[in-house]
């Protein structure tokens, strides 16, 4: 505490010395600690501390954010086996690291793929595997561990605010680790200590059953450093200060208030029954809450004041950039992009050739190969079936097609904001990189008025001396929005449609005049146009919403969105939503 009475937010000195010694009772036990550090001094004590402390015989080792997938989890030695003529495996970093403990520096950059490979080597070897320190050396709150790392690790301390001499060992020493590390199993947890962890949780937000877990295992392992037979009520705190609080995602205090109220509305059972175990009842679940009330206050004690103010607007930011942006599909490439895994074949038609995964195919057999062909020179003996090209994936360009409606009763209606809106939603695709397209329908046919292109002044100037007026031949419109966009897709790229009609169709696709005919054959081309499945939207652009626009968009299987009275920002935003 400090002088006002208030409680310090954030961990202290006592609490990083604390994570240290129950990581070194069993580093597996606990997967690892997050060390949030931008001290170097602080942090090498506190390395220096954790080292000191496990047991002799105990690997230390150092893993590179940039480590190879094969030097990593082990295999095969290429150059060795290359060399000898015989298959020689190696052990990867992981394997060898069992039983101890694995650093890694500036965790924050480490690609997907390895932490995600490193979380599944924790969790094959078990409780024989390996502890993890992740150094976390982030400026920003943008920057953070991989999830799939984050989740695994128990023990998360922020070293920042921490000068070197905080990191002290007293009153712990290596005798009260190692008798801590033999009676660790032993130590009780009453049923009262396991609720206020999971209400912790709970009301901090968190959803993972694997952190509840984390902190028991953190309350024994304070348990057993102090000397206790059962987990007491400081156990519990500080197992909530350190896993629980780093990882809450709403202000548990203010969780706390909403709940209030209706406890205090609910019938009090006491009141309604009498006798001596009764309250023995009562006791025990007084006492149990005030267990869990304490708990909680640990918990949000140790969260720092900016982050516990800041919890609300990260998780709308979030949700926001999550919401944002779009992007064409995930395609394969064998050229260009990024690499997407090996198959065998030839590299013929552009593909690639991958020469480690050829030689890797071709190490096993060089013996064989060898004795069957003696008078071959070659060191190397590769042959077509060894041959492995790479595979690349890349996102494929998008295409937005603007259909629009410039028949006598949109022009009347909506023509001049139809036309305001898509000039909007064109500069947005330039920023892009898009591709737009135009197509307007109205007397007798449908006109493709601008090729996909990126050039925003020409699609300005084009839309600026677009006509309008006459019949509304809808099912033409139809079919040559899904004929340009099965084109664009069989060149590569990823086709969306934007529909801007009041779905009032008066000529069919022979050219005949009749609404009922041209209904008919307005929904006809938008059931074939549904089954290409493209990315779709149909804007009702009438005054008030139309039956038939609605049907048409059922037929289409895509988005139905009226938008009376909205002028061009409206409509784009709009169209911005939905994509």
């Amino acid at each position: 505490m400090n002088d006002g009475g208030q409680v310090d937010a954030g961990l202290n000195g006592t609490d990083a010395v604390l994570a240290a010694a129950c990581l070194a009772l069993k580093p597996s036990s606990f997967g690892g600690v997050a060390l949030r550090t931008d001290r170097d001094e602080t942090c090498e004590r506190w390395l220096a501390l954790l080292r000191g402390w496990l047991p002799a015989r105990s690997r230390w080792s150092a893993l590179p954010v940039h480590i190879d997938e094969e030097r990593l989890l082990g295999g095969m030695n290429l150059a060795a086996t290359l060399g000898s003529g015989r298959v020689i495996y190696e052990r990867g970093v992981l394997a060898d690291s069992l039983g101890g403990v694995v650093v890694i520096g500036t965790a924050e950059r480490l690609p997907p793929r390895v932490a995600a490979l490193i979380g599944l080597a924790m969790e094959q070897a078990g409780s024989d595997g390996f502890g993890l320190v992740a150094l976390d050396g982030s400026r920003s709150e943008a920057e953070q561990l991989p999830p799939v790392l984050a989740e695994r690790l128990a023990l998360h301390v922020d070293l920042r605010e921490l000068r070197p001499e905080a990191i002290h060992p007293a009153p712990l020493d290596a005798v009260a680790i190692e008798t801590a590390r033999s009676r660790i199993t032993r130590i009780d947890v009453p049923h009262a200590g396991l609720q206020a962890l999971c209400a912790t949780a709970q009301a901090c937000g968190v959803d993972s059953m694997r952190v509840p877990l984390l902190a028991l295992r953190v309350a024994r392992a304070s348990a057993a450093l102090a000397g206790r037979a059962q987990v007491a009520e400081a156990d519990l705190e500080a197992a909530a200060r350190l896993v629980i609080a780093p990882r809450a995602r709403i202000d548990p205090g203010a969780a706390a208030e909403a709940q209030a109220q209706p406890e205090q509305a609910l019938p009090e059972p006491a009141s309604q029954r009498s006798g001596s175990q009764d309250s023995g009842a009562d006791e025990k679940g007084s006492a149990g809450d005030h267990i869990a009330d304490q708990v909680l206050a640990a918990a949000r004690a140790a969260i720092p004041t900016q982050l516990l103010a800041s919890l609300g607007a990260e998780t709308t930011a979030l949700r926001r950039s999550g919401a944002s942006g779009r992007s064409g599909a995930m395609v394969l490439h064998g050229r260009r992009g990024r690499p997407a895994g090996v198959r065998a074949g030839k590299p013929r038609m552009g593909a690639r050739l991958n020469l480690l995964a050829t030689l890797r195919c071709a190490a096993p057999w060089q013996r064989l190969r060898r004795a069957q062909q003696a008078q071959h020179a070659a060191r190397v003996l590769v042959r077509v079936d060894d041959l492995r090209v790479t595979h690349f994936r890349q996102r494929s360009e998008t295409a937005t097609i603007f259909v629009l409606d410039a028949s006598g009763s949109s022009a009347l209606h909506r023509l001049a904001e139809i036309k305001g809106a898509v000039e909007v939603l064109l500069a947005e695709c330039y920023v892009r990189r898009d591709q737009v397209a135009v197509i307007s329908f109205r007397s007798k046919g449908a006109e493709l008025l601008l090729p996909p292109t990126r050039s925003l002044v020409r699609a300005k100037r084009l839309l600026a001396g677009m006509p309008g007026g006459g019949a509304t031949p809808l099912a033409s419109g139809i079919d040559a929005a899904r004929e340009l966009a099965e084109q664009l897709r069989r060149r590569g790229l990823t086709p969306s449609l934007v529909l801007l009609t009041d779905g009032q169709a008066n000529v069919g696709r022979d050219g005949s005049t009749g609404r009922e005919r041209a209904q008919l054959d307005a929904l006809r081309a938008a059931k074939l146009l549904g089954a290409c499945q493209f990315k779709m939207l149909l804007i009702d652009t009438s005054p008030r919403p139309q039956a038939a626009a609605r049907s048409l968009a059922e037929s289409m299987r895509c988005r139905y969105l009226p938008l009376p009275y909205a002028d061009a920002r409206t409509l784009a935003s709009a169209v911005r939503s939905a994509q």
